[in-house]
């Protein structure tokens, strides 16, 4: 039997670009929204401020070598890095041009494009554009000719033979189906044979294969429907109007999700909170913990070695480093190497059993505050309380829409504005 591969998403977001200096002021980087957040509630975990590494700058080599020894040491098998383009133009380019150039870092690695508008309200809105995507089959052509650069290097990630290229929005194409065809078309004039295309399920994507792609690639939060536990928390800030949900319904979802007809990698994520973006309107998932993050990979690569449908078994995880969104792998101040810990464990420590996984569900992240990521499902006692009640039917009633518009993308589409401002739609 195959391994399972772990791959983590990688935001290259981490250095000064003239764009971002004109936007957002001059040497603006992803650590700015970083280091100003606050907590919004007891307990919130925020800021979120980095440890070993630092604030990094990723146009350092040493910087991007120092990531990818840490990934390796702790069972990461390749990056998965963001890919900015827009009609003909790259953003965030720096660290993946000058790894392309024979720099750092010496990890297997593959590219996802993030093909949405850069908004002043970091959700790729059609309002307040920074800049837009242009769309078009020349485009497509072009975006895949920049591309195939990449794909000839011998550190990029292949499923049997063949490069690994994954989308992020997929419900914003214009033909989706002839751009699959273009990609294709491009690859084999160019002599690189068939890529192997992945669509992300973001934005109630399901199954992409209609469309001509290989598999899906899931992208939690993307695809959760659980109910806000605002109501529940103490001490919250007056002003703010975002979500809180509890970090352990979000997994018990994503675990319970029904088997895909189609290859599907599924993917976890430790934690998620993108206050440091959105201060007032956020949404975070609450009472993560190492020990709960590694309870559900630990669930998927399970699940990806048994998958008949997937030609290699792989595991998506997001992110390695969105320290916007509360959202990483890399150690923090106050968790230090436990995220990591827990991926390593996950990968060799088995899964824990039914009843102490719905234990660390349940539970508060204040029940397990000195248990090792890394010890062993045998060793593990847990006996802890649910501080959380079952949802009100208000509560019940606003998920259940939020479910019933997700299924339908005509609808989510037509009314998006409102749906987002009802907090009822992703």
């Amino acid at each position: 039997m195959k391994s399972v591969g772990l791959l983590a998403f990688y935001l290259p977001q981490y250095h000064p670009i003239p764009e971002n200096d004109e936007w957002w002021g001059k040497g603006f980087t992803e650590w700015t929204n970083v280091a100003r957040a606050k907590p919004n509630f007891d307990g919130h975990y925020q800021p979120h401020l980095p440890a070993d590494l630092g604030f990094y700058d990723l146009r350092l080599d040493a910087a991007r070598q120092a990531q990818a020894e840490l990934a390796k040491q702790y069972g990461i098998d390749g990056f998965c890095y963001h890919y900015y383009w827009f009609g003909g133009k790259r953003l965030l380019e720096q660290p993946l041009e000058a790894m392309l150039a024979g720099g750092a870092p010496d990890i297997p690695f593959c590219l996802c494009w993030a093909n949405e508008n850069w908004t002043r309200r970091w959700n790729g809105a059609e309002h307040d554009v920074l800049i837009a995507q242009q769309h078009s089959p020349e485009d497509d052509v072009a975006m895949m000719e920049d591309v195939a650069r990449y794909f000839a290097d011998s550190r990029y990630i292949r499923i049997d033979g063949r490069p690994m290229l994954l989308v992020y929005r997929v419900d914003i194409l214009p033909d989706p189906a002839g751009m699959v065809r273009r990609w294709r078309e491009t690859c084999e004039r160019l002599g690189l044979g068939n890529p192997y295309l992945c669509a992300v399920q973001s934005f109630g994507l399901e199954d992409p294969t209609g469309y001509g792609f290989d598999a899906a690639v899931e992208f939690p939060p993307h695809g959760i429907m659980t109910h806000d536990v605002a109501g529940s928390v103490s001490a919250l800030q007056p002003a703010h109007r975002g979500r809180i949900i509890r970090y352990g319904d979000a997994a018990r979802f994503a675990l319970e999700r029904a088997e895909a007809q189609y290859p599907r990698f599924r993917c976890a994520m430790p934690s998620w909170d993108n206050t440091a973006r959105k201060q007032w309107t956020g949404t975070c998932y609450y009472g993560s913990h190492p020990l709960s993050y590694r309870a559900w990979l630990a669930k998927l690569i399970e699940e990806a070695k048994a998958n008949p449908r997937l030609p290699q078994p792989l595991v998506f995880i997001n992110a390695w480093n969105e320290w916007g969104e509360g959202c990483h792998l890399e150690p923090d101040q106050q968790y230090g190497h436990a995220w990591l810990e827990a991926t390593a464990a996950a990968r060799t420590g088995g899964v824990p059993t039914a009843v102490q996984l719905e234990g660390i569900l349940a539970a508060n992240v204040e029940a397990f505050p000195d248990v090792p990521a890394d010890i062993a499902w045998t060793e593990l006692t847990l006996a802890p309380t649910a501080v959380w009640g079952r949802p009100t039917w208000k509560q019940r009633t606003a998920l259940a829409l939020r479910q019933w518009v997700s299924r339908r993308p005509a609808v989510k589409r037509l009314f998006r504005p409102m749906a987002r401002l009802l907090g009822i739609v992703d």
